[in-house]
């Protein structure tokens, strides 16, 4: 079977689009200290979210605006719930997860069989959220690196303590890249329901946001990092889908598992490299997944 090079990257830009979009939001969530691991229940509300606005509308635009709402306005609950009342950060992501998968079973019955609006094909027959996606790694890694807001947000990542000692306000800087976070969640979670699969399924995101958790660690907390995992995952992801449509002779199973096992595989040797003092490149924010008691 003969292989289009440039095809393939085509069809490797889409299927990382929506890990790129929920990994970044998680960076900065981590860079500013937060562990949250709700990414997943913010992808699937977003997913629904935008689909029923697109459909609605006929705008796929709109959608992704929605979504982004959406992935926003759940994110504030994980807020609310780890910046006021201290709860723990590992738990309450996992149960808005929980909460996330549920609440869109419910109310996406009606969706169910629907088909999403064509989106407009932009630059070189991308659409336009690829580019937008892109586009984000190097804007992130300038704010963070480059600006004072940026650092703030990494000052409050590291030592927040320090930081709220310094007169920056610990608690607001959390919130805004916890709701930042929600908002690039849902988008991509969107986009796999209006650009990938174009309908409406129960559960569609199949454990994009956890993917999207470990690319984070993986890209050792570099915007630029996480667009080398997403583009593994999705190359990956291409890959397994191209054998399966040749008919290699491999359980179904086994190649629809295989984007999950590489990025374990990945985060099996990055383990393995700080264990032995090899890693060579940043360590985890020192404030990440600890609650901030202001000082009064």
């Amino acid at each position: 079977m003969m292989i289009d090079p440039l095809s393939v990257f085509i069809l490797l830009l889409g299927a990382a689009t929506p890990i790129l979009f929920a990994a970044l939001g998680e960076l900065v969530a981590e860079r500013a200290g937060v562990l949250n691991l709700g990414v997943e229940g913010m992808m699937i509300t977003g997913a629904l979210a935008g689909f029923a606005a697109a459909h609605a509308s006929g705008s796929p635009a709109l959608g992704f605006l929605a979504a982004a709402v959406a992935g926003a306005a759940l994110s504030m609950t994980f807020a609310a719930l780890t910046q006021f009342l201290l709860s723990n950060q590992v738990a309450t992501g996992l149960a808005l997860t929980l909460f996330g998968l549920g609440l869109t079973a419910m109310f996406g019955k009606p969706y169910e069989g629907m088909k999403a609006p064509a989106m407009m094909p932009g630059p070189l027959g991308l659409n336009w959220m690829i580019w937008l996606g892109i586009a984000l790694v190097p804007l992130l890694w300038w704010f963070l690196a480059r600006t004072r807001p940026g650092l703030i947000l990494r000052a409050v990542g590291e030592n927040h303590d320090a930081a709220h000692g310094l007169g920056y306000p610990v608690r607001r800087v959390r919130i805004l890249a916890i709701g930042f976070g929600g908002a690039l969640a849902g988008m991509g979670g969107a986009y796999i329901s209006i650009a990938t699969v174009l309908q409406w399924t129960e559960g569609m995101t199949a454990g994009a946001g956890w993917i999207a958790l470990a690319i984070v660690v993986f890209a050792q907390w570099n915007p630029w990092g996480v667009l080398a995992g997403a583009w593994l995952f999705g190359g990956v992801t291409v890959l397994q889908l191209r054998l399966q449509a040749a008919g290699v002779a491999v359980p179904v199973q086994l190649l629809s598992m295989a984007p999950y096992l590489a990025t374990i595989i990945v985060l099996v040797l990055i383990s393995a490299r700080q264990k032995f003092g090899r890693s060579g490149g940043a360590a985890a924010p020192a404030s990440l997944g600890r609650p901030f008691h202001a000082l009064k």
